[in-house]
């Protein structure tokens, strides 16, 4: 279970907290985990959800070591472009994380994991799930409407 192995290898890696330097905090702190085959068709969502829960546990008590006594948050994402399941702890609440697309916080990993652990290619868009493209002279003044994607978030600080 090679992905299990890697979520719980994050609550041990480099973890900085610095909100006047949030660039240094995303480079540190984000991580990205594929998946097998294997992983794939024997991983359960809620193994692996547990997972990233000992993890945020793990991140929560980490925090409190390095005396850091703001805002933090855990956060997991599906990136579907790189059919990946992305990680990273920031000090930022959750309605403010740095994404430039839309996002839906959320407090249920379940649905996140399993579209990953469902994705039987990883990091390939199927055209049907792309949005029609047109040529420049046939598109609109209004900008297509983007769907948000969900991220799974956990506070790991001690403000909320």
């Amino acid at each position: 279970m090679v992905l299990l192995t890697w979520i719980a290898e994050v609550a041990d890696e480099p973890l900085v907290l610095e909100p006047a330097d949030r660039r240094v905090e995303w480079e540190t702190n984000t991580w990205s985990l594929g998946a097998t085959d294997e992983d794939r068709r024997s991983l359960s969502v809620s193994e692996v959800v547990a997972a990233f829960e000992r993890t945020a546990s793990a991140i929560w008590g980490r925090v409190r070591g390095l005396g850091f006594s703001g805002v933090a948050t855990f956060y997991v994402w599906h990136d579907k472009q790189a059919g990946q399941l992305r990680c990273s702890t920031g000090s930022v609440p959750p309605d403010v994380l740095p994404f430039d697309g839309t996002y839906v916080a959320s407090e249920d990993l379940g649905p996140v994991v399993e579209g990953f652990l469902a994705d039987s290619e990883p990091g390939v868009i199927a055209w049907t799930d792309q949005d029609d493209v047109q040529s420049p002279a046939e598109q609109t003044e209004t900008e297509p409407e983007v769907m948000p994607f969900r991220v799974w978030v956990c506070s790991v600080g001690v403000s909320h």
